[in-house]
């Protein structure tokens, strides 16, 4: 597991694979609930039996049959030199980002490569395939997103794999990653209500996994892995880790620990045992991240503010406190009791016992009652300048002024200055 967000390691130097995970007939077992998050579904195609443990072990030639007839149009099935040309031989130029998985390059498709292909832009996710891991998560990724469709989750167009190459490609977000907008010096700061409809789509996606009759674990949520449109609209990404849910009356499934420090709920790390809950610990991590702008885990910072759960925990219950720990690019312009709600719900999200997490449906309920809140904390008197910012000059022409003078502020001192003509 790895301490670097940009890649990704396993909690320990055993963990080798994703573990076998089987889909079978129509994909009944993970049909939508009847619910408010099933509504915006494309039909999922109909499969014959699909196992890691089969395809792992096959040839790409035999991957691509298997693809081909259990997805058929709904995924486009590329080669290598298709996708060298799109990228301009995957160039530097074109490089989106790169981490554990490879790199990431943005290209552009039309019909003239695929007849029913519509002029896009797209993201070709170029794998570091290292032994049978690798493959399998880049298969766990192609049978995932293949069948999965939902608003909240960015949308695999195609796959490719030939000889050893394993690349994928996806929608192209044109606004990246939430972690690049929280963490990123130069990026301009994400205003309280867009964190808070990005707090949302993510909530959406996940509650659309979580929802099925058979639920899926995403195991991997986390601020890199939740990627924007141009209106701001997110969408989960990176289905590498994920794992069908526990079964009959099974109230978990055991697998190796897998994911990113910060975020993956102790119970997890601890025992293996992985549930839906797992999912809503890292919800809340995530949540605390948008209200503070801080990393999950951040070595930079003094030992007791390293982990970010931690560190926050006394804050949260209290309003007076909890301005002590709002991300202070905010400016103030952020609602007090938004704010105050939201970091409630992140602390019922990472409580130490997972029976405590509240469910999906009901925290995408409780951030959506904030949105229409507009008691901004710097017009409630709830926000105070940085002790850097009391230091500047505030220079200002009051209104009505007939004697052609000005106001200077330095230091809560004023000063009044005739202006020069």
């Amino acid at each position: 597991m790895t301490k670097d967000t940009k890649s990704w390691r396993p909690f320990t130097s055993n963990c080798c694979s994703v573990e076998d995970q089987t889909f079978f007939g129509n994909f009944s077992r993970c049909k939508t609930s009847k619910s408010d998050f099933s509504k915006n579904i494309g039909p999922l195609p109909s499969f014959r039996r699909l196992s890691f443990s089969d395809l792992s072990r096959s040839s790409s030639t035999r991957i691509n049959e298997d693809l081909a007839q259990t997805f058929g149009p709904d995924l486009f099935d590329f080669q290598v030199s298709e996708l060298r040309a799109i990228t301009q031989n995957f160039s530097t130029n074109y490089l989106l980002g790169e981490g554990g998985f490879g790199t990431v390059h943005k290209g552009y498709v039309d019909e003239s490569l695929r007849s029913g292909l519509k002029s896009q832009a797209v993201a070709v996710k170029l794998l570091n395939i290292e032994g049978l891991q690798g493959h399998r998560e880049w298969l766990a990724e192609v049978i995932f997103l293949g069948q999965l469709r939902h608003q909240n989750l960015v949308r695999l167009i195609g796959y490719c794999c030939e000889d050893e190459d394993r690349l994928l490609v996806y929608e192209f977000m044109p606004k990246g990653s939430l972690e690049n907008h929280l963490f990123r010096r130069l990026s301009m700061s994400l205003p309280w209500g867009t964190r808070l409809k990005i707090a949302i789509g993510a909530a959406k996606g996940l509650a659309f996994l979580h929802g099925a009759e058979k639920p899926v674990i995403y195991r991997d949520f986390k601020t890199s892995n939740i990627l924007l449109d141009s209106d701001f609209t997110a969408k989960l990404s990176d289905f590498g880790l994920a794992h069908m849910g526990p079964e009959g009356s099974n109230t978990h499934v055991t697998t190796r620990v897998m994911g990113t420090y910060g975020y993956a709920a102790p119970e997890y790390v601890n025992t293996g045992h992985l549930t839906t809950r797992s999912d809503i610990y890292s919800f809340g991590v995530v949540l605390l991240e948008l209200l503070t702008g801080r990393r999950a885990m951040d070595k930079t910072r003094p030992k007791n503010e390293q982990n970010l759960v931690d560190w926050t925990r006394p804050y949260l219950s209290s309003s007076r406190r909890l301005r002590c720990i709002m991300d202070p690019r905010f400016g103030g312009q952020y609602s007090v009791k938004g704010a105050k709600e939201m970091a409630h719900l992140a602390s019922l999200c990472t409580s130490l016992n997972p029976k405590d997490r509240p469910k999906m449906p009901a925290i995408i309920e409780t951030l959506e009652a904030l949105v229409p809140l507009r008691d901004m904390a710097v017009a409630c008197g709830q926000w105070s300048p940085s002790p850097k910012s009391s230091n500047k000059y505030v220079v200002y022409a009051p209104k009505g002024n007939k004697d052609n003078k000005i106001v200077v502020i330095k230091n809560s001192r004023v000063a009044v200055n005739n202006k020069s003509k």
